[in-house]
């Protein structure tokens, strides 16, 4: 039987929920409650802390995927003694600091916060604890090995019939929907985590992205719409120019809007191509 699990002493899981806190809150253009998420995560995850060093114990087990086993064994065997590492006392006391300062600044409700990896990190915790019992433990790391052996899946599993992950569901999908593409609710997720990570991720992901981007609009002189029209034609290879000059600088507020409506471009061109 698996223990009961606090969500709030879970750092990954708070984590997310700030992310996703925060990433509503620039969809909303709520600027104050975008800084005070934003700062939060600057203040409690920066690199050597003992959140940050939690954070990373989570993440290589819940973010590692399509490996073979005897690499996933090893990563759980590390992960497990990097977290045996941390200091019990300090860990506690900064995840009281920073539920204190979520409950201060933004809100309690920051906790409901619709996170997908919900069960993941859940169970992670449970690995962590010393309150599982030798046979649950085996069970609940093979788990996360085969979690770790699959590739990445966008929906979530509809075997999961946990109450609370079905009312994080229910709450999300009544109060964050955006409309946005999912190519830019993953942009707007990696820009307000790369505040912990030294913007490691987003620069990773925009490389990728302006690159998918440049094809698709390479690709599009192609559709009849465009190959038509002199100026669509003239203009879409600005646009694309424009995107080339990103690769070689920093990331900016300019260029983030640039590529989300890009993103925007790119999908009205190929829907109106394929419906035309």
């Amino acid at each position: 039987m698996r223990i009961k699990h606090n969500k709030k002493r879970n750092t990954a899981f708070v984590y997310e929920a700030l992310i996703k806190e925060a990433t509503v809150a620039i969809l909303k253009k709520e600027d104050a409650k975008r800084d005070k998420a934003i700062g939060l995560i600057k203040a409690h995850f920066k690199a050597g802390s003992p959140l940050r060093k939690d954070l990373d114990c989570y993440r290589s087990l819940c973010e590692t995927q399509n490996l073979d086993r005897s690499t996933s064994e090893r990563i759980l065997k590390e992960s497990k003694l990097q977290r045996r590492l941390l200091d019990p006392h300090g860990l506690f006391k900064a995840q009281s600091a920073l539920i204190k300062d979520v409950n201060k600044e933004l809100s309690p409700q920051v906790f409901n916060n619709f996170v997908p990896n919900y069960k993941s990190l859940a169970t992670i915790a449970q690995i962590f604890s010393d309150k599982v019992s030798p046979k649950n433990r085996v069970i609940l790391e093979n788990e996360i090995i085969d979690n770790m052996l699959e590739s990445p899946i966008s929906t979530p599993d509809e075997k999961v019939d946990d109450v609370v992950y079905r009312t994080f569901t229910k709450k999300f999908n009544n109060k964050y929907d955006t409309g946005l593409l999912e190519e830019q609710k993953r942009l707007l997720n990696h820009y307000v985590s790369s505040f912990a990570d030294n913007s490691v991720e987003l620069k990773l992901f925009l490389n990728e992205e302006i690159g998918r981007l440049i094809k698709a609009l390479e690709t599009a002189h192609h559709v009849e719409e465009i190959s038509a029209d002199k100026d669509m034609t003239q203009k879409t290879q600005q646009i694309v120019e424009k995107l080339k000059t990103y690769a070689r600088s920093g990331i900016t507020d300019d260029v983030l809007l640039t590529v989300m409506r890009t993103q925007q471009l790119v999908k009205e061109i190929y829907n109106d191509a394929n419906h035309g």
